[in-house]
């Protein structure tokens, strides 16, 4: 996800993070000065469903325009080398110290 609350805000001609705290602080959300720089400048960890909401209501916006989608590549399957060579690609199991296999 990228966050795009500077863009969102600019284009409702917001341009500065110290202009939409004094908004959101309007609306009740009081964020500090550093946790706003966090929001207006960077890619939050976390955000508050409630916050967000604010957010979205001062700024007349949804949670799309502030979260925008981008295509993640999937990470690639891990396989043992006994799962490869196995025929079919199945699992083989192997012994482990002082335990037996399952019956076959």
């Amino acid at each position: 996800m990228k966050w795009n609350l500077r863009m969102a805000a600019a284009s409702r001609g917001v341009w500065k993070a110290s202009e939409l705290r004094r908004m959101l602080a309007e609306q009740g959300l009081v964020i500090s000065a550093g946790k706003m720089s966090g929001l207006w400048s960077g890619q939050p960890q976390s955000i508050r469903l409630g916050d967000l909401d604010i957010i979205c209501q001062t700024l007349d916006c949804t949670v799309a325009e502030l979260l925008i989608a981008e295509p993640v590549a999937a990470p690639t399957a891990v396989q043992e080398p006994a799962a490869v060579a196995a025929a079919g690609g199945g699992v083989v199991p192997r012994r482990r110290s002082g335990r037996s296999l399952p019956p076959a």
